[in-house]
């Protein structure tokens, strides 16, 4: 009797309607932590879903280059689907110069063309900074590819942070060069040696967002030949990274073999003595959004 005396009079117990509201306080924290927990991972699982799709959609868009550009006035809309993602073209991206030697060495032309990106913030999905993996082609990272099906883009995925035009995780696809080469025999068994390369270039189009899509369109095609040449030589600068400017589009964005330096790479095809060299760069309109 005088225990349970005590236990009524010991002011230190706790209300049973305390006690529930501190155990349903825990309940409910427990829960949100797991809420926001499973939000979270669940975002991640989309996002990397959603970067692993895309990837075959920049991979199409590569290749959709090739058809678009060596036909003026066709057109190809590829459409992708994204929630956190975006899809931007980057004028400017990169320029080739196109030199030959007959004796010494003459500048031909130059050509500027843009490139495509897909975005996604790294602070919605990441692998890791300085991450790279080459798509098409899978194991050569020359800008000169030979071969009748050689692509005529690069398509690869890459982080590099810092950047000032945004911190992202990226797939990009950058135009490159085919050449290809064979020997002609004239009626006086006179061979020939001719080599044709062949550049698409991306230019700037309409922008009107109106859905999730790339328009390609083809514009025009300049050729240029050159005779009696023993060696093509190709350089690339990168018009927006160092010295140039500072939005970090350098040589160690775009991880091209036989860079020369941070700034640019060089690559020289050397041909059989009198070769005919032609140049075809094929100019195609990138419209994002539905035109």
């Amino acid at each position: 009797m005088r225990y349970a005396r005590s236990l009524r009079k010991d002011r230190r117990a706790v209300s049973p309607a305390i006690s529930t509201v501190i155990l349903t306080s825990a309940v409910v924290v427990m829960i949100l932590v797991a809420m926001t927990f499973a939000n979270t991972f669940l975002g991640a699982r989309m996002a990397e879903n959603e970067f692993s799709a895309n990837k075959q959609f920049m991979l199409t868009t590569g290749l959709q280059i090739d058809d678009i550009a060596w036909t003026i006035g066709r057109t190809q809309t590829v459409r992708y689907s994204s929630q956190y993602g975006n899809i931007k073209y980057q004028s400017l991206a990169l320029n080739y110069t196109f030199e030959v030697y007959n004796g010494s060495w003459t500048t031909v032309f130059s050509q500027v063309t843009g490139m495509i990106l897909f975005n996604i913030p790294v602070s919605t999905y990441s692998l890791g900074n300085n991450y790279f993996e080459r798509i098409s082609p899978s194991s050569n990272g020359s800008f000169l590819q030979q071969g009748p099906s050689a692509p005529v883009a690069h398509v690869y995925c890459i982080e590099k942070l810092p950047m000032n035009e945004g911190n992202y995780t990226r797939i990009v696809v950058v135009p490159t060069i085919r050449v290809l080469n064979s020997t002609i025999v004239g009626p006086q068994q006179n061979a020939t040696n001719y080599f044709k390369f062949y550049l698409p270039t991306l230019l700037n189009g309409t922008n009107p967002y109106r859905s999730q899509s790339i328009t390609l369109t083809g514009d025009d095609i300049t050729k240029v030949i050159q005779s009696g040449i023993s060696r093509v030589r190709i350089n690339v600068t990168f018009p927006n990274g160092q010295p140039y400017s500072n939005m970090g589009f350098d040589s160690d964005f775009f991880k091209f073999d036989h860079t020369v330096d941070f700034y640019h790479a060089s690559e020289t095809v050397i041909l059989p003595a009198n070769s005919v060299a032609e140049f075809y760069v094929g100019k195609i309109m990138v419209s994002l959004g539905k035109v």
